[in-house]
């Protein structure tokens, strides 16, 4: 047995060896479901586990106080790869995206990488980090920490994520967030509503043009949104409302004829109505995840060696995530471990459900042990990593 495989095997051992208190972790981090940018408990648990494990541990990196980086050091300057923990929940339906089992999956393969390490460091130059990355849903948390430097002098990065099956590459789309804001002039909805000027009407009008422009959208493309604000009694009429809108598309490109489209079908309804518009679009555009089949190779063959069955491909519609941006920046991965039945879609109660289940547990050992295994890969094998930087330099497309 080479080297190589002596430490693989040793990570998978030390996977196990962690596989209860990593589960305690998931369901506690489940149990207690926190919205971006607040996610102390969660945050604090991770970086407490990875610290009592040997790594060297950096709260609040980056400026983002539930943000951390455990560092596990190797034998000398080499190559740096990164492990992106999430831990984030959704408003009112919880863990309904499984960040719970993406943050333990993470802090699983660094208690490995440091079980390897010891006193005298990882065997091989270089160093693997555990970046925990808050405020996934709707932060852009990585956008962020990229921006403070958190992800400087990285290499290659990766993360798995909870999904009905187990796919090695899913598609994503870019992702732009708007704000819709119409103003009108309030007055009794019974006695003189002819005084008033419906905003209500406005945004209805709105999400109506929206649907209709559906029709004409390529297949892949998204548009939805929600009413955030509608009004404040029934014999009001309405002077201001709100709504919260994504687009999502393949390319950046066709995203921004989505936004001359929504302007366009914003400004319409304003004019219907005779109200005043504002249409705010946040200024952070999360991209695409870029492949990279090079390291998506590697982590493959360390599931085959884990006899980690992967599923067919699926006909399902793609979401977004800001690990897109972090892959168009430095080769990533981003593969998907099945943790519920094909008929349990993502932020849904089901799948909240789902991700404190035996099903959870099974995906969670497999992923830690799947990312250490690939990250040693890229540790002890320069030209692994070499041809997965090549590709990325290519665009994506493997030699």
């Amino acid at each position: 047995m080479s080297d190589l495989e002596t430490l693989k095997s040793r990570a998978v051992a030390a996977v196990d060896g962690v596989a209860d208190e990593l589960w305690d972790l998931a369901l506690r981090i489940h149990a207690n479901p926190e919205l971006c940018y607040r996610e102390e408990k969660a945050s604090g648990w991770l970086a407490d586990f990875l610290e009592k494990r040997g790594c060297h541990v950096e709260r609040g990196a980056g400026g983002v106080p539930t943000a951390f980086r455990a560092e596990v050091r190797g034998g000398g300057p080499g190559p740096t790869i990164a492990i992106m923990a999430e831990y984030d929940a959704l408003p009112e339906i919880g863990h309904a995206c499984g960040h719970n089992i993406i943050a333990t999956a993470a802090a699983g393969a660094g208690a490995a990488a440091a079980a390897l390490a010891g006193a005298a460091g990882l065997p091989a130059p270089g160093r693997l980090l555990v970046v925990g990355t808050p405020a996934e849903e709707g932060g852009a948390g990585k956008v962020r920490l990229m921006e403070a430097g958190v992800f400087a002098g990285v290499d290659a990065a990766m993360m798995i994520h909870p999904y009905c099956r187990t796919r090695l590459t899913r598609p994503s789309l870019g992702l732009m967030k708007v704000k819709v804001e119409y103003f009108g002039k309030a007055a009794h909805a019974s006695a003189s509503p002819w005084k008033g000027v419906n905003a209500l009407n406005a945004v209805i009008g709105l999400f109506t043009a929206l649907d209709a422009m559906r029709q004409q959208l390529r297949p892949e493309a998204r548009v939805h949104g929600v009413i955030t604000k509608g009004g404040q009694q029934a014999n009001i009429i309405p002077e201001y409302t709100s709504a919260e809108f994504y687009l999502r598309a393949p390319e950046r490109e066709y995203l921004g004829e989505l936004r001359r489209r929504f302007e366009a079908a914003a400004e319409g309804a304003a004019t219907q109505t005779g109200c005043r518009v504002q249409v705010t679009f946040d200024p952070i555009i999360h991209d695409p995840v870029r492949p990279n089949l090079s390291m998506t190779e590697l982590f493959g063959q360390n599931l085959e060696r884990l006899s980690f069955p992967i599923d067919a491909e699926d006909a399902g519609g793609a979401g977004s995530t800001d690990a897109g941006n972090v892959s168009q920046a430095i080769p990533t991965i981003h593969p998907y471990f099945r943790i519920a039945s094909e008929d349990v879609p993502n932020h849904s109660r089901a799948f909240t459900d789902a991700a404190a289940s035996p099903l959870a547990r099974t995906a969670m050992v497999a992923a830690a042990k799947a990312l250490a295994m690939t990250a040693l890969d890229l540790l002890l094998q320069p030209g692994r990593l070499e041809a997965a930087k090549a590709e990325f330099a290519r665009g994506g497309r493997a030699g």
